[in-house]
């Protein structure tokens, strides 16, 4: 049976050595530059190349993450930070950015690559061209359902990893703009705001009224992902590496999430059936969660995915509060507690507290248990009938810290040991995977006195110390009447340690390459194109003053076909059909399945090197990314023309409102209404939400306008597109695009 891979998050020190004790086979973290979580704590240079010794010492494998989009100007930044990756001797990187995956990979090819889930890879195609492009594994969207999963496993030779357990993206990853859009955080540059964690207003609109649906509620945000209970079928579909989400989060949740992970791979892997306890689950709870849902991943009812209640940590129940005296209130505990516990009594207005002090019959204790009635002081006024929960249990977190500290994950030595009289001391070492010979430089003597023993030797040699070793099995084959001084089996041991040690940490070796990509030489062009999403829209526009007309895949097949009739493909597709001749594309596996088309916004390029790969592998057309500033597409275009000696064709969206995030979650079927809904944020902007193709489509509130048209093609730009969104009238504002 192949072993399924734990794949641990770690954002520090603490978190690393967390995994490592929990039983993680492999860690992923960020360094200084380009991961997609800048405020984790992530690591510099030199803790990089101790976390990466460590891992390696027990037999743990270091991804790193360098998985957000890469602006031209970063380029070379960016190939010197892989350069002292590779020398740093990590396991594989995990990238977002298309032609920064292309570059590396031909730079070096023997290097691993995880296509990052930020690339929005959710069906075979997809993993198909990830392969292509020289990927080993593929971290699929976290919306692939499982019946989805055992179709790709049984199309693709490629690992496939899988997210398991934590925090989830309302929106499909590498598909969100509304940190960017709205705060200018960039999820994409690793600098997402959490937008979708704030609380908002569901409203719709009538007859030019707002009329509330839910007000102030925490509508986008997420429950937590747990697939505990679900592991055999993610095992029995072939999935090769078990993710947990984390990076943010403290060394306590990391041991905590990931050692119920490895109990039940452990249980899978012995043919035992997986046994998930009650308990198990609510020590998961106690650290860390807001709600817990099996998610798409297992066909989770789109009911009870998100959390509307509250953002943060839920707790755990423990109690009511049955009388209030000013600041004193009684709890009818359903739990125990202890001293030192953190509990949040949830009322009008939540109030939290450490328990540093509580009484049971005006006696103070440090206990209480289920059927106890304590009395404590709190900073606040609560009400009767409030909610009680522990928001965090010492002796929980004591616990995890003493295992972690204690440090008692060992590595599995064999040894033997052949001792004769006239012949040096021979010693066979092995780890299951390397093994060490080695011949002492003392000759073995007749004793005159007291001759050496097996015991005596044992406990020489198993003086370990610090190091990550342990002897399973120490084999001694020792002639009568042997001698030899103890300071010899010392040295052999040293010796051995430290030449296992070299084995394990040995650096790979990487050949290093040029990049090159054939490219074709466009000619000028000046094209305007328009994308429509209703009929009104598509009967309305002038025709004649645009080379084609974009029209959403609903619309088209609902309307007559003509030559200069684009369709654009759904963000999401998970089947593949034939399709017309012209067609715009939104995700890889259509880039692979439909070649010679134009690609969308959606495959966020943003430098020369992914322009110049969509190119090679047939594209006609490429749409840069919303994010690029105009100095950024002047310095790629500036790049492109020098390093390939031609001139690309792109296409820039100058007038939009935009699409800020593709859901799979449907806020409408949740709440049961339809009609002109929007989002209403504290801040009185509203955002429009639409269902297309499937998926839930949130709308920024104000309009991108660059208004120099010329200027663009100048440039080099050879199209310029303007967007119309589902309610705008073409008549209303052709002005902004006709003039």
């Amino acid at each position: 049976m192949k072993k399924v891979e734990i794949l641990a998050p770690v954002g520090n020190m603490e978190c690393f050595y967390a995994a490592i004790e929990a039983g993680c086979d492999a860690v992923y973290l960020g360094g200084y530059l380009f991961g997609a979580r800048s405020y984790a704590g992530n690591f510099s240079n030199e803790e990089l190349e101790k976390v990466i010794y460590e891992a390696h010492l027990y037999g743990v494998k270091v991804y790193v993450t360098v998985n957000t989009l890469i602006y031209e100007e970063e380029v070379e930044m960016f190939m010197n930070y892989i350069d002292e990756l590779v020398h740093m001797n990590v396991d594989a990187l995990i990238i977002q950015d298309i032609g920064m995956l292309d570059l590396v990979h031909q730079t070096y090819p023997e290097l691993e690559l995880h296509a990052s889930t930020q690339m929005h890879i959710h069906n075979e195609k997809g993993v198909e061209l990830a392969e292509k492009l020289g990927c080993k594994r593929v971290v699929l969207a976290r919306e692939t359902d499982i019946d989805l999963i055992r179709k790709i496993r049984n199309n693709t030779a490629l690992e496939l990893e899988i997210f398991v357990h934590g925090a989830l993206c309302v929106s499909y990853s590498g598909q969100c703009l509304m940190s960017s859009l709205i705060g200018g955080r960039s999820g994409n540059r690793g600098t997402c705001a959490g937008t979708c964690r704030l609380p908002y207003t569901l409203v719709k609109k009538e007859h030019g009224k707002y009329k509330t649906i839910l007000e102030d509620s925490y509508l986008l945000s997420m429950k937590d992902l747990n697939t505990l209970e679900h592991i055999q079928e993610l095992l029995d579909a072939g999935v090769d590496s078990l993710k947990i989400e984390g990076r943010m989060k403290r060394p306590s949740y990391v041991y905590q999430v990931v050692s119920l992970y490895r109990k039940a791979v452990e249980q899978y892997e012995v043919g035992k059936e997986i046994c998930i306890t009650k308990e198990d689950q609510k020590e998961l709870q106690k650290i860390f969660h807001r709600g817990s849902t099996k998610g798409f991943l297992f066909h989770e009812e789109n009911a009870n995915i998100t959390n509307d209640y509250r953002p943060n940590h839920m707790g755990v129940e423990i109690g009511k509060v049955i009388k209030v005296d000013g600041l004193w209130a009684t709890i009818a505990l359903t739990d125990t507690i202890h001293i030192h516990d953190g509990i949040r009594i949830l009322g009008t207005k939540d109030i939290g507290t450490v328990l540093n002090v509580f009484k049971i019959r005006n006696e103070i204790v440090k206990e209480a248990k289920k059927g106890d009635v304590i009395t404590l002081k709190l900073p606040d006024r609560v009400e009767v009938g409030s909610t009680v929960v522990k928001t965090t249990d010492q002796r929980q977190l004591d616990q995890i810290t003493r295992v972690i500290e204690e440090r008692n994950r060992k590595v599995p030595l064999t040894i033997q040991m052949m001792i004769k009289k006239d012949c040096p001391i021979e010693l066979v070492g092995s780890d299951g995977m390397n093994t060490i010979q080695k011949r002492g430089s003392f000759i073995v003597t007749e004793a005159q006195k007291k001759p050496v023993t097996k015991q005596e030797i044992e406990e020489k040699m198993k003086k370990l110390g610090n190091s990550v070793y342990v002897w399973d099995n120490i084999q001694i084959e020792l002639e009568d009447g042997c001698f030899f001084p103890m300071k010899e089996i010392n040295e052999l041991r040293r010796i051995v340690i430290e030449e296992m040690n070299a084995k394990r940490t040995k650096k790979k070796e990487y050949s290093k390459h040029d990049y090159n990509r054939e490219v074709p030489n466009y000619p000028e062009k000046k094209e305007k194109r328009i994308f429509v999403t209703t009929k009104e829209q598509y009967y309305d526009v002038e025709k004649e003053l645009f080379d084609e007309i974009y029209v959403s895949s609903t619309l088209y097949e609902q309307m007559e076909k003509t030559e200069n009739v684009v369709k654009r493909l759904p963000r999401v597709m998970t089947t593949f059909s034939m399709e017309p001749k012209k067609l715009l594309v939104s995700e890889l596996g259509s880039v692979l399945m439909y070649p010679g088309q134009v690609t969308d916004y959606s495959l966020n390029v943003t430098n020369s090197y992914s322009v110049a790969l969509l190119h090679s592998l047939g594209v006609e057309r490429v749409t840069l990314s919303y994010e690029l500033t105009e100095v950024q597409i002047k310095e790629l275009l500036s790049a492109y023309q020098k390093r390939y000696h031609a001139r690309p064709n792109l296409e820039l969206i100058v007038f939009a409102k935009e699409e800020m995030m593709t859901s799979k979650f449907l806020l409408p079927k949740k709440y049961h209404v339809d009609g002109e809904l929007y989002l209403k944020d504290r801040f009185g902007h509203y955002y429009f939400v639409n269902i297309e193709d499937g998926c839930m489509v949130l709308y920024h509130d104000k309009r991108r306008v660059w208004r120099d048209y010329e200027t663009y093609y100048q440039m080099g730009i050879h199209s310029l597109r303007w967007m119309l969104y589902p309610l705008d009238s073409y008549l209303d504002i052709k002005k902004n695009i006709t003039r």
